[in-house]
């Protein structure tokens, strides 16, 4: 039994030594680590704004199914005429929480995640962060082998 637990996590390996799905260069969990350190330095408006762009693709009951339910506040803007997002509902949400959604938008709907690299770059204050930086170089990486994969 204890044979099975000898595998320890060394957090010096790189993801491809620690067997984890590397893509084009960046790891496939990379993104939404970035997104998530983005949302945490990110102010109040940018962290509403980076939230909306994380909902846009998210349906129902993922909604209520991601990060225990953080997101189910935010069924409402399932209608056509959504409200924007407030300060005090971004507020609420943690970074652990978009941790949880940029992982989940990064399976079902990738090319939300280049749309938070233009939302990011339009902004000095998103780019100015060095997550915010690392983030746009990734997704630039990503992009550019995006065409690879589909061969």
């Amino acid at each position: 039994m204890a044979e099975e637990f000898e595998d320890e996590f060394e957090p010096e390996a790189t993801a491809a030594e620690r067997g984890l799905p590397v893509t084009g260069g960046v790891p496939a969990h990379g993104i939404a680590e970035l997104v998530s350190q983005v949302y945490d330095q990110a102010p109040a408006p940018l962290r509403a704004k980076l939230l909306e762009c994380l909902l846009r693709p998210v349906g129902p009951l993922a909604l209520v199914a991601i990060a225990a339910g953080a997101f189910g506040r935010f069924l409402h803007r399932l209608s056509g005429d959504a409200v924007p997002i407030s300060l005090d509902e971004a507020a609420r949400i943690t970074s652990s929480h978009v941790l949880e959604l940029a992982r989940y938008v990064e399976q079902c709907s990738p090319a939300a995640l280049l749309r938070i690299g233009s939302l990011i770059a339009d902004r000095p204050v998103g780019f100015a962060t060095l997550s915010g930086s690392a983030l746009l170089i990734a997704l630039s990486v990503w992009r550019l082998n995006e065409p690879r994969r589909h061969e």
